[in-house]
């Protein structure tokens, strides 16, 4: 491994636009945020270093042998952050980058690409939340931020059109078709940033230019070359490198090895797409590398299910491989089941919760229909359950290998049906039992309306819904009722509002009902609606029975009473349930 001339970043990014550079399978995926890119160009303008990169030669006659990807072009927070599989027909070798990868995909964004991240407060589903931004640089004042001298933001074309007296925003990569420094003055003069008061125009001078200078001319990108075509050696220099600091974490060490080591798929590419398919499951979720790694160490059966670089040998990798199938089945089936019970990425608390679900899933062979069969409903009772109980006892929290042990080894040995009460007996008297005492049960009236937890506690007591139809959390009293100007002009003592504005949003005004009888129900008052919408006795009997609704007056004057009432009923069928 040799020291090389250092090159420019023109020099750099024309390599990635032609894919002379490449990224090894064993890299990670881009991870930077666009604060990090930002920061970046900050410090190469104000002339810091920005570390050396390692490049890996690679031979024509021995591309073949590696699987390589290119660089991240249009990162979408969305719809687009892996990288795609390179074409490695060409009649030259490759450059592939060792240790690097982040600066330089940031600096080709920052240069010839975009970056589109979610709006805040808008869906996820929503296209018109992820605008796509290039970078951009403020050439008539400094940045406000003092850990910057150079203000670099990401700008839709909208925002970095816009421009006043302190702002006028240069688009950074139209700094390539400055090609010499008579055209900065050009450009300068066409856009009447040198009539501006000198102090500005002075400014829009030197950090054009020095733009220029840092992207034409330094020689900034310094890198070691490494010529050997070993794998195990590349793969032995890509740990060292990445693995000594947090920059790489171990699923990104390990999903290398298993790049690696696995002969007849591509661990990258089944991990990365697998990820893709669970998290578009129903209402989506959210689980990484790191659970799908974590799972097969708990599922195809390994002594040691520790994160470390040990139980990824050759020979565990080889297991892995071997069990994809089945395993990946019986992770799937997992979620599928969960979605049929109104979960998705905002109310399951704990991804880890699954795994015990696969392992028990994967060991009666991942039925085909077991989210839906009458043959297994009463596995799907105990597995709901049993659910519910370790995300409101965060049970996986801290150090989850302590308890997916110790359930894996009663689910190991199960004969009839998902093991709960064994489960329960295992973990019992231990800091993670999954037993619920009085004041535990008496605190989940304190979760709110929306919060990830309070879905968990309502689809409990509410065993009979059918959770493959959309339910709502609703308000049983409106919460538009809850104001102050309303509760004084309804006639609400002054010492009972105060109740009332604390209490309308906790869990005993909260029932889960279908979505179009919630968007009927709307702002009316609960007892004129009840009354309304179940005219006969028997049956706003049974609505008040299935709602634990009290039996007593139902109006807003009445609401503190019903919630001391509603808060018991609660408590009792919560306990009723567990037992």
């Amino acid at each position: 491994m040799a020291f090389v001339e250092p090159i420019t970043i023109k020099e750099s990014i024309d390599n990635v636009h032609k894919k002379n550079y490449l990224l090894p399978a064993i890299q990670r995926e881009f991870v930077w945020g666009t604060d990090q890119i930002e920061r970046l160009f900050d410090s190469l303008m104000r002339d810091y270093p920005i570390s050396s990169f390692l490049f890996w030669e690679v031979e024509k006659q021995n591309i073949s042998k590696f699987q390589f990807y290119e660089f991240v072009r249009e990162y979408h927070e969305r719809d687009n952050t892996h990288n795609p599989k390179a074409d490695i027909s060409g009649e030259n070798g490759i450059t592939a980058i060792l240790d690097g990868q982040q600066r330089l995909t940031s600096l080709y964004i920052g240069l010839k690409g975009t970056y589109a991240y979610k709006l805040p407060r808008k869906r996820w589903d929503n296209d018109s939340a992820f605008p796509k931004r290039r970078l951009c640089l403020n050439l008539l004042s400094r940045a406000e931020d003092a850990d910057f001298v150079f203000e670099f933001k990401f700008l839709t074309k909208k925002e970095h059109q816009q421009s006043d007296s302190n702002h006028f925003w240069f688009v950074v990569g139209d700094i390539l078709e400055l090609e010499k420094p008579a055209d900065i003055n050009k450009y300068l003069i066409k856009n009447g940033l040198l009539k501006v008061e000198d102090d500005k125009a002075e400014f829009a001078n030197e950090a054009l230019y020095k733009l220029w200078e840092v992207i034409h001319k330094n020689k900034s990108i310094n890198f070691f070359l490494e010529k050997g075509e070993s794998l195990d050696k590349v793969l032995n220099i890509f740990i060292r490198v990445n693995s000594g600091g947090t920059q790489l974490s171990y699923s990104d060490l390990l999903l290398s090895i298993a790049t690696a080591q696995w002969k007849e798929k591509d661990a990258r590419e089944e991990i990365i797409s697998f990820v893709d398919e669970v998290n578009a499951i129903g209402d989506g979720f959210n689980i990484n590398k790191d659970f799908v790694l974590k799972s097969f160490l708990v599922l195809s059966g390994f002594k040691d299910i520790a994160f470390k670089v040990d139980n990824f040998n050759q020979a565990n990798m080889l297991v892995i491989e071997k069990q994809w199938e089945g395993v990946t089945k019986a992770i799937k089936l997992s979620f599928v089941l969960l979605a049929s019970l109104g979960y998705h990425r905002e109310t399951l608390t704990s991804n880890n919760a699954l795994i015990p679900i696969a392992a028990y899933l994967y060991k009666i062979g991942s039925p085909d229909g077991f989210s839906e069969s009458n043959k297994y409903r009463h596995d799907r009772k105990n597995i709901f359950k049993w659910l519910v109980m370790v995300l409101l006892k965060r049970t996986f929290s801290g150090q989850p290998d302590n308890v997916l042990r110790p359930m894996r080894e009663v689910i190991d040995v199960a004969k009839d049906g998902f093991p709960l009460d064994d489960i329960v007996r295992k973990l019992k008297g231990s800091p993670k039992a999954i037993s619920f005492d009085d004041d535990e049960i008496d605190n989940l009236l304190y979760y709110q309306y929306a919060q990830a937890y309070t879905y968990s506690v309502l689809a409990f007591i509410y065993p009979s819904l059918d959770f493959r139809n959309k339910f709502h959390q609703d308000h049983i009293f409106p919460k538009k009722l809850f104001t102050d100007k309303n509760l004084r002009k309804r006639g609400i003592n002054e010492e009972d509002i105060e109740f009332y504005l604390e209490n309308y949003n906790y869990l005993a005004n909260l029932q889960l009902l279908e979505g179009i009888p919630n968007q009927e129900k709307s702002a009316t008052d609960f007892d004129v609606w009840i009354k309304k919408k179940y005219p006969n006795k028997n049956d706003r009997k049974a609505y008040m029975e299935r709602n634990y609704i009290p039996d007593i007056e139902l109006s807003l004057e009445n609401f503190r009473e019903f919630i001391e009432e509603r808060e018991k009923l609660i408590v009792s069928a919560f306990k009723n349930l567990l037992d």
